[in-house]
């Protein structure tokens, strides 16, 4: 009698499941090997110069490193640069975008008991932005990675395993390897100014500019400094700032006129939103002189003042700094001081200029003057008692400049002055109980007072 066999169809289940299992288990163990730092595979090959090996879609092993997170993911706020919550991104001005085209694992370096000096020992010395801090391969590589990068032009594998020393193993791109050749890495030099020995010197470690890159695989633009960051420390008061000076030109780059580089290939630099509202969005030309005013020390540092001078003089006059009509509806806002004139204009020579000009200055051609034009209401307004909210004086003490436009000091000593003495009307500018008050005034700016008295004067004595 013969011995009974077991169905096909359990014989094929069984040798299904084996197979997986041997699957799953060599993939674990690569994985493995590829977190502490060694090679996945281990096949035996002969000592050649490096070579891109075969093609092959990413295994565990080399899946790893290409993303701050395996598997692409978000990277918690906690763990990038201070000031990330301001600036998702760092700016492209002062870092250019990068083309990254290696694998790399920092936790898996981090686990092997490396530190940022192992691989950056150049930062600890650097104070230049545009000094070069990426790992050196020949003293940083070559001595776990069984490659030698000491001819570039002819590197070669020292390992004995059929994936140390493939280029894939590192470097990314469409046929890394092909031809002795791989991607470049791309990193341009920031346009900054800084200096990582005074940083590091002072005991700002890495994570407080670069956050937590140990935490990491692959690092990337996100993980480099923000400005927000920085005032961290540059913008503190007093005692707390030490020699973290806050003024622009510490860390950006200036132009030979000292004023901060704006234009660079990426674009144009431009303040964040966060930093005293000054971001120049689509509203800025309307809100830009409450900046300017409350600090215009900050707008000094990129702009000059002819600049502003262009838009504000009238030369490249943008459109919406006064209306379409505004020769007819200025006297009023003049008159109100809003907007005042004499942010942007002199009085005696823009504004009085363009008013001989069309006959409505005192001192204007008589040819100019048209027919029954008045400039100022009529006298029993204007100038005759009683005063009512239209006189004259009032509306001098409301808004002097209104009245300097035109009229110089003289003007008013002409009807003001003493009669014989200063050839004046002999009219007393003083109101009704005015030695009372007048010390305050006096107090506060002797200059109209003595337009008419002498220094000497006696009937000066109360008021001084």
């Amino acid at each position: 009698m013969s011995t009974p066999q077991p169905p096909r169809q359990l014989s094929a289940w069984i040798l299904s499941f084996c197979c997986a299992a041997s699957a799953l288990l060599g993939l674990a163990s690569g994985n493995a090997r590829a977190q502490a730092g060694a090679p996945a595979l281990s096949t035996p090959a002969s000592s050649a110069p490096a070579t891109r090996g075969p093609t092959a879609s990413p295994t565990a092993a080399t899946a790893h490193g290409r993303s701050p997170l395996f598997g692409g993911g978000m990277v918690p706020l906690k763990w990038m640069p201070p000031g990330t919550k301001a600036s998702p991104l760092p700016s492209d001005r002062i870092f250019p975008i990068q083309s990254i085209t290696i694998r790399f694992s920092h936790i898996a370096h981090i686990k092997l008991g490396k530190r940022c000096r192992a691989c950056h020992p150049n930062a600890y010395t650097s104070d230049r932005a545009s000094d070069r801090l990426l790992p050196d391969p020949v003293d940083s590589c070559d001595k776990c990675h069984a490659v030698d990068h000491s001819n570039l032009s002819a590197v070669r594998r020292t390992g004995t395993t059929a994936t140390e020393g493939r280029c894939d193993y590192c470097h990314l791109g469409h046929d890394p390897g092909a031809g002795g050749r791989v991607a470049p890495l791309v990193i341009p030099r920031p346009n900054l100014r800084m200096s990582h020995k005074k940083h590091l010197d002072r005991n700002i470690q890495c994570p407080q500019c670069h956050g937590s890159v140990a935490k990491l695989e692959l690092a990337t633009r996100g993980q480099l400094p923000r400005m927000a960051g920085c005032f961290a420390c540059h913008a503190k008061s007093g005692a707390a700032q030490g020699k973290a000076r806050g003024h622009c030109a510490n860390c950006h780059v200036t132009k030979p006129s000292g004023k901060i580089e704006t234009r660079f290939a990426a674009g144009r630099l431009k303040p964040p939103s966060w930093l005293h509202g000054a971001d120049h969005s689509a509203n800025w030309g309307k809100r830009h002189k409450d900046v300017a005013g409350a600090n215009s020390a900050l707008c000094a540092s990129c702009h000059t003042q002819a600049q502003c001078q262009n838009c504000h003089d009238g030369k490249l006059r943008p459109r919406n700094q006064h209306p379409g009509d505004w020769l007819s509806a200025h006297p009023q806002a003049a008159r109100q001081d809003n907007p005042r004139c004499v942010s942007c204009h002199q009085l005696q020579s823009f504004c009085a200029d363009c008013h001989r000009r069309v006959g409505v200055a005192q001192d204007s051609p008589s040819a100019n003057r048209r027919a029954g034009r008045r400039f100022h209401p009529a006298p029993n307004v204007w100038t005759t008692a009683p005063r009512s909210p239209q006189h004259h004086a009032w509306e001098a003490q409301r808004n002097l400049n209104s009245c300097v436009a035109c009229h110089s000091e003289r003007d008013c000593a002409s009807c003001h002055a003493t009669k014989g003495v200063r050839g004046g009307q002999g009219i007393n500018p003083h109101p009704l109980g005015f030695a009372s008050s007048c010390r305050a005034a006096f107090s506060r700016n002797p200059r109209p007072c003595l337009v008419c008295h002498s220094s000497s004067d006696q009937r000066l004595g109360p008021c001084r």
